[in-house]
C-alpha cells in the first residue's frame, strides 16, 4: 500500500473475500478481464449492497427499486459477483463462463444479458451519465405521481465510477446538470485508486476532483477510507441526509487490494493475476476455498431474496392503497412503467394523419415535426422532450411544454450545449422506464453524440433523436453546420431506424413509427427549408410505414425508377414530370427510411423496385449507400464533398442537385 496516499488497508473477511475470490477466479479462467476494480471496491460494494440498496433479486424489474450503475464497466466481475451472491438468476456456471460466447457475463455489463444489469457500461463516462438520467426520471415521476401519504416513486440511484469516467468530458456535461437539477437521490462513489491502464494517473490526471464537483453544486464527502466499512457507512448516511444535492463520495482505495504482489499497480488493472498471485492472494486474504466455491454461511450472509421480497411487498401494499385512492393515476403509472402506448393510440394517429392530409401544407419538415409533437404529446404524457440549446431552431417545444428545473416536475429539458451528455442522459431516462425521451440538435452535431446514439441502439432503447437542418439546405451557416455524411452513417448503425421525411405526412408517420418502436431508437432527420406536400392515396399513406414505397407511378410502362428521400423527393417528382413531357415514363419511389425498407419481405421490395429497370437515386449527401439500390450501372445525384456557405437555393444549383440533373441522369441510362 502507498503510505503517501494514506490509504487504510482492508481487514479481510469472508464476506468481502467472496467478491475478491469470484473476481480473480473468473478473470483467471477467462484469461481476460479486470480484477483490480472488483478487488479494490469490495468493501464499498459490501456496505452498499448488504445494508442500503433497495432491490429484490427475484424481481429485477420492480418499479421502485434502487438503480445501481457500474460506470467503470471494465470491473464487470464486481457486478456479476454481487448479482450472484445476492440471489439474482445468475448461477455460478455463468460466472465460470465469464467473457465467453453467449454467456450472461460478457466482458462489460450488457443490458439485457443478466438480470439486474441496469445499463450497458464500458465506454467510460456514460454510466454516470445514464445514472443522471435515471435520477432525473425518478424525480420527474415522483413529482407527477406521488401524492401526500402515497410516495410510490421513492428510490435512489447509486453509481460506482473511477478516474477514467472523470477524465471523459461527458462526465462534466452530466454532473454539471445533475448539480443544477439538484438530484439529491443520486449518490456516486469515486474509486480514487490513482491507477488507470497506463499506470499511475499523476502524469495525466491532476484535477482537484472534490473542488470540481463542489463547483457543480454537489455535496462532496472527501477522503473516505474506501476499505473501512465504518467510514463508508458514515459517508452513505451523510449522503442520504442531503436531499437537495447529489453526492460524490471520494473513496481512497488500492486497486487489486488483497493481491500482495500486484496491488496498487496497473498490472492488476486489466489482466489476470496469474496462478501464483492467486495462490498468494488466497493466503493473504484468508480465503481457503477452491475456485468458484462459496461456503453456505457466506452465501446466507449475502442472500437478499427474503429482504428484497419484504421490501417489494411493503411497496405493493402501499401501491394497492394508492390504487384505491387514485385509480386513474395508478393505471397510468402501470401503463407507463410497462412501456405500453395508450389503448387508442392507433386511432389517434389516424385522426392526426387525416388532419395533416387535409391541410396539405408546404412547410419545413422541422415545422411538420413540431406540429406532430403538438398533436401527439397531449395523448402521451410519457413524452419528455429536450434539446441542446436549440429549442427554437429544432422546433421541439409545444404549447404544453414545461421546463424541467431544480424543483418539481416538467416535460422539457434544456440540456444546454451538451449533445453527448443529452443523448446519454436520455438513454438513462429510457432505461429507468415511465418516460419516452426525445432529444434534438442539428443533424451535424449528431457527431458529438455519436457514441450515446450507438449505445441506445446497442441496448435497444426507445429513444427518439430529432435532428434538424439535415442538409446543405440549411444554407449560410456553411460547411461546419452542413451535414453531408451524417444521414448515411446513421443508416449504417445497427438497430438504428433513420427517417428522412419528404413532407408533413411522412413526418407524422416517422414520429408515429419511432414512438411505437420498442426494440430500438429512431433518428428523425428534418429540413430547415420548406418542402412541398405530396398527394397520396390511402394505400400509399399506409405504405410509408414500410420505409419505401411508390409515391408517383409512371404514366404507362415505367422505363426507369427514381429513388429519393427528404427534400430531394420534390426534385424527383419534378424530374418525373419533365421526363413525361419528353415521352419518358418513370416511377418515383420515396424512401424515408432505408433501414425499415430493408426489413421488408423480398416480394414487396421487388414490387417497389422491379428488377431490370434502370435506377437513379438522389439525396443531398454522400452517395455510397445508394449503390445497393441502383447497382453499379445506376446513377446517383449526391454530394461527396463538404458544403459551402451560401443561400440554400444557390447551393443546390452549385452542387448539381437539381431536377435537371436527375432528368439528365435518367436519360443517360436510357441511351
Amino acid at each position: 500500500m502507498q503510505s503517501s496516499r494514506n490509504v487504510k488497508p482492508p481487514v479481510f473477511n469472508p464476506i468481502t473475500g467472496a467478491i475478491r475470490a469470484l473476481a480473480m477466479d473468473a478473470v483467471q479462467q477467462a484469461n481476460s478481464g479486470h480484477p483490480g476494480a472488483p478487488m479494490g471496491m469490495a468493501e464499498i460494494a459490501e456496505v452498499l449492497w448488504r445494508h442500503h440498496l433497495k432491490h429484490n433479486p427475484a424481481n429485477p424489474k420492480w418499479a421502485d427499486r434502487d438503480r445501481f450503475v457500474l460506470s467503470n464497466g471494465h470491473g464487470s466481475m464486481l457486478l456479476y459477483a454481487l448479482l450472484h451472491l445476492t440471489g439474482y438468476d445468475l448461477p455460478i456456471e455463468e460466472l465460470k463462463r465469464f467473457r465467453q460466447l453467449h454467456s450472461k457475463t460478457p466482458g462489460h455489463p450488457e443490458y439485457g444479458y443478466a438480470p439486474g444489469v441496469e445499463t450497458t457500461t464500458g465506454p467510460l463516462g456514460q454510466g454516470i451519465t445514464n445514472a443522471v438520467g435515471m435520477a432525473l426520471a425518478e424525480r420527474l415521476l415522483a413529482a407527477e405521481f406521488n401524492r401526500p401519504g402515497h410516495e410510490i416513486v421513492d428510490h435512489h440511484t447509486w453509481v460506482f465510477l473511477g478516474d477514467g469516467c472523470l477524465m471523459e468530458g461527458i462526465s462534466h456535461e452530466a454532473c454539471s446538470l445533475a448539480g443544477t437539477w439538484k438530484l439529491g437521490k443520486l449518490i456516486a462513489f469515486y474509486d480514487d485508486n490513482d491507477i488507470s491502464i497506463d499506470g499511475h494517473v499523476g502524469g495525466w490526471f491532476t484535477d482537484d476532483t472534490p473542488k470540481r464537483f463542489e463547483a457543480y453544486g454537489w455535496q462532496v464527502i472527501r477522503d473516505v477510507q474506501g476499505h473501512d466499512p465504518v467510514a463508508i457507512e458514515a459517508a452513505i448516511q451523510q449522503a442520504k441526509a442531503d436531499t437537495a444535492r447529489p453526492t460524490l463520495i471520494c473513496c481512497k482505495t488500492v486497486i487489486g487490494a488483497g493481491a500482495p504482489n500486484k496491488q496498487d499497480s496497473h498490472d492488476v488493472h486489466g489482466a489476470p493475476l496469474g496462478a501464483a498471485e492467486i495462490e498468494a492472494t488466497r493466503a493473504h486474504i484468508g480465503w481457503h476455498h477452491p475456485p468458484f466455491e462459496i461456503p453456505a454461511g457466506v452465501r446466507a450472509e449475502w442472500n437478499a431474496r427474503n429482504k428484497g421480497a419484504a421490501l417489494e411487498a411493503h411497496w405493493s401494499a402501499s401501491f394497492a392503497a394508492y390504487r384505491t385512492a387514485f385509480p386513474e393515476l395508478a393505471a397510468e403509472f402501470e401503463r407507463r412503467m410497462a412501456g405500453e402506448l395508450p389503448a387508442d393510440w392507433r386511432d389517434h394517429v389516424d385522426a392526426v394523419l387525416a388532419k395533416v392530409i387535409d391541410k396539405a401544407e408546404t412547410i419545413a419538415s422541422r415545422k411538420a415535426s413540431q406540429n406532430t409533437i403538438e398533436a401527439f404529446a397531449p395523448r402521451l404524457p410519457d413524452l419528455l422532450g429536450g434539446s441542446a440549446d436549440l429549442a427554437g431552431s429544432n422546433l421541439t417545444m409545444w404549447s404544453g411544454s414545461r421546463s424541467v428545473g431544480p424543483e418539481g416536475g416538467g416535460n422539457y429539458v434544456h440540456y444546454g450545449v451538451r449533445e453527448f451528455g443529452m443523448a446519454a442522459i436520455a438513454n438513462g431516462i429510457a432505461l429507468h422506464g415511465g418516460l419516452i425521451p426525445y432529444t434534438a440538435t442539428f443533424l451535424m452535431f449528431s457527431e458529438y453524440a455519436r457514441n450515446a446514439l450507438r449505445m441506445a441502439a446497442l441496448m435497444k432503447l426507445r429513444q427518439v433523436f430529432v435532428f434538424t437542418h439535415d442538409s446543405i439546405g440549411l444554407g449560410e451557416d456553411g460547411p461546419t453546420h452542413q451535414p453531408v455524411e451524417q444521414t448515411a452513417s446513421l443508416r449504417l448503425m445497427p438497430n438504428m431506424d433513420t427517417w428522412r421525411p419528404c413532407d408533413t405526412v411522412e413526418s407524422a408517420l416517422a414520429w408515429a413509427c419511432a414512438l411505437e418502436r420498442r426494440d430500438g431508437p429512431s433518428a428523425l432527420c428534418f429540413s430547415r427549408q420548406n418542402l412541398p406536400f405530396q398527394v397520396r392515396s390511402a394505400d400509399q399513406v399506409a405504405a410509408i410505414r414500410r420505409g419505401g414505397y411508390v409515391l408517383s407511378e409512371a404514366e404507362g410502362a415505367a422505363q426507369a425508377v427514381i429513388i429519393a428521400t427528404g427534400s430531394e423527393v420534390a426534385l424527383a417528382v419534378a424530374a418525373q414530370q419533365a421526363l413525361a413531357a419528353e415521352g419518358i415514363a418513370v416511377r418515383v419511389v420515396s424512401m424515408p427510411s432505408t433501414n425499415v425498407f430493408d426489413r421488408q419481405d423480398p416480394a414487396y421490395k421487388a414490387e417497389v423496385l422491379p428488377a431490370g429497370l434502370p435506377r437513379v437515386a438522389v439525396e443531398a449527401g454522400v452517395t455510397d449507400g445508394w449503390y445497393k439500390y441502383v447497382g453499379l450501372e445506376g446513377r446517383i445525384i449526391g454530394l461527396d464533398r463538404f458544403g459551402e456557405s451560401a443561400p440554400a437555393g444557390e447551393l443546390f444549383k452549385y452542387f448539381g442537385i437539381t431536377a435537371e440533373a436527375v432528368t439528365e441522369a435518367v436519360k443517360s441510362l436510357l441511351k
